[in-house]
């Protein structure tokens, strides 16, 4: 598929990113002010997503939700974005008109990660959470079947991680305060 040449202008990168997507049908993010495109989530990486949304909104608390395809903002830029595979936020995200969601209002980021990603693209990605202030960030790894649990970034760097594998015990921290289940998560093949 061709994707029409574009110039991008300062302060227009979004644009750049939203006709990428219109285009080619893959997902744009803007990382650190570099494009990053991957396909659509499909097979076990969507099975993933959706046996982890199903755990989590069975055990809501009141006023927040689950949403796929939401992109958070990087403060103070707005050609900064980032779209988690799965966020939870306030349920009034459902009637916001407003295109990207504020880090602050994000309880929980997740991440699995496809098996085509590279340690660098991870790290990064990781990095631009924290750097951004998202509270909870947990990454799913169904390559080798491990979980990693980052909380609470200093200074815009999370501190160590709670990492364990599928099976073992995963607790999310207030407010959502529960055990997600890993053993039933997909290994890719």
């Amino acid at each position: 598929m061709t994707v029409p040449a574009m110039h991008p202008r300062p302060g227009n990168l979004r644009e750049v990113a939203e006709e990428i997507e219109r285009a080619t049908g893959l997902q744009v993010e803007i990382l650190g002010g570099a494009l990053v495109m991957s396909p659509t989530p499909r097979g076990k990486h969507a099975g993933t997503i959706r046996r982890l949304r199903h755990q989590l909104e069975s055990v809501m608390p009141e006023g927040l939700a689950a949403y796929e395809v939401t992109s958070i903002a990087m403060p103070g830029d707005t050609d900064d974005y980032c779209t988690p595979d799965l966020v939870v936020l306030p349920d009034s995200w459902d009637t916001d008109d407003e295109w990207l969601a504020d880090p602050a209002d994000v309880e929980l980021a997740v991440e699995v990660i496809s098996k085509s990603e590279k340690a660098h693209q991870i790290t990064g990605k990781n990095g631009w959470y924290g750097a951004a202030g998202v509270r909870t960030l947990l990454v799913v790894d169904p390559r080798f079947g491990r979980w990693a649990l980052y909380r609470d970034p200093d200074a815009g760097v999370y501190p160590a991680p709670v990492e364990g594998t599928f099976g073992d015990p995963l607790v999310l921290p207030e407010p959502l305060s529960t055990a997600v289940d890993t053993a039933c998560l997909p290994l890719y093949g």
